[in-house]
């Protein structure tokens, strides 16, 4: 067995991890290889419904609906998504393979040998809420640096650079790396669905069982895979299978911005009347708005989009279960109505910076999240400038 495949024997059946690279040619032919040499009673793939559906069903984007996503609050997940796959798929563009190409290889092997399959993977929406909530607000801001880095990152590897993925040491130097930079990431990303993906597979039925799995989780898995089997771990993943809800502190925190710039504002009553009071919220409106609005404007939104923005941001503000991102987003949908050849292309244009401005729904996605980027950060300013003011 090589490095990329692990074989281990326990009590009563054998299972055998087989690591890839996600856009990996290799790993392609060493999954079909394993599955036709050991001819298990199950293979197990590192997929979800959602991410097994993107991959089987060339048509999904045909039936998304932008509006709809953005008014059931799932912009920011739709995005992370993209910018995912985009970036897996830029980086495998010159080596000819598609990001999960060795997934639908090892289910198009098993079917053909008539082997159940089995997808043991965290649904990825759970996956990238947990990420967000466990992170506070300088980790989040880092996340949202990391994902707007990689939307517009140009970056690709070449074949052996993507072979040496799979190498113990290059893998371990990434989560080192990835460890110091965004630890709660990290943890979600990799730990918890380590200990996911290794019950799921403990669960699996049959007494021999090959898995799929990406090479990052060959040694977490293997390690909780071996406690499941010494009874020294719990095969109860219900801590980890759910977005955890939120404490009373984090639904307050989302009044926090709204009260303070009210008790601002009424503090310059206090303090100066009516004029001082206008004087503060006119401040506070030109900061908030100005910001969502230049956000608009450096994705390149439509006028009607960036005006929307300017007006929206102060609503949003004091209104927390809406952002600026749906007001810009809808109006930009609205005056730039996506065409069938978008959802067709999506996937394929959001891998060049080119494609983020030219199609219609990734631009969409891309004035959301500036928009909202500089409300953001207008609010942040703006509150030192309202206390300046009171000074």
């Amino acid at each position: 067995m090589n490095q990329i495949v692990k074989q281990i024997p326990l009590k009563d059946r054998d299972i055998i991890l087989v690591g890839t690279a996600h856009i990996s040619r290799e790993s392609i032919e060493d999954v079909e290889r394993s599955i036709r040499e050991e001819q298990p009673d199950c293979v197990c793939v590192e997929l979800d419904e959602q991410r097994y559906k993107a991959l089987t069903n060339e048509k999904q984007w045909q039936e998304l609906d932008i509006i709809e996503v953005l008014k059931s609050g799932k912009g920011f997940l739709l995005l992370a998504n993209l910018v995912l796959a985009a970036f897996q798929k830029r980086i495998g563009a010159d080596v000819g393979v598609k990001p999960g190409d060795e997934m639908k290889a090892a289910i198009t092997a098993a079917q053909s040998l008539a082997i159940h399959t089995e997808l043991v993977d965290r649904p990825i929406h759970t996956t990238l809420k947990r990420a967000w909530a466990k992170n506070n607000l300088w980790g989040k801001s880092k996340l949202l640096a990391t994902l707007l880095s990689s939307a517009f990152s140009t970056e690709k590897l070449s074949a052996e650079e993507i072979e040496a993925l799979k190498d113990k040491s290059e893998m371990d130097g990434m989560m080192a790396e990835m460890a110091a930079y965004l630890p709660q990431v990290k943890e979600v990303l990799i730990d918890e669905r380590d200990r996911y993906l290794a019950t799921k597979i403990w669960n699996a039925p049959g007494k021999k069982i090959v898995a799929v799995l990406g090479a990052g989780h060959l040694e977490g898995t293997q390690a909780y895979l071996e406690k499941l089997e010494n009874s020294t771990a719990a095969s109860d993943l219900s801590d980890i299978a759910e977005v955890p809800p939120k404490t009373k502190l984090s639904k307050l925190a989302n009044w926090f911005f709204p009260a303070l710039i009210v008790v601002l504002v009424a503090a310059g009553f206090f303090k100066g009347g009516v004029t001082a009071s206008t004087a503060l919220l006119i401040r506070w409106i030109l900061w908030n708005g100005s910001l969502a609005a230049l956000g608009t404007l450096a994705a390149l939104g439509h006028p009607l989009s960036i005006i929307a923005g300017f007006i929206g941001a102060p609503f949003a503000t004091l209104n927390p279960f809406i952002g600026v991102g749906l007001f810009t987003g809808i109006v930009q949908a609205w005056v730039r109505k996506p065409q069938v050849s978008d959802m067709e292309n999506l996937a394929t244009d959001v891998t060049t910076i080119r494609g983020w401005y030219k199609n219609k729904i990734a631009h969409i996605l891309l004035i959301f999240f500036l928009s909202s980027l500089g409300g953001a950060i207008g609010n942040f300013i703006a509150v030192p400038a309202l206390i300046g003011g009171l000074l």
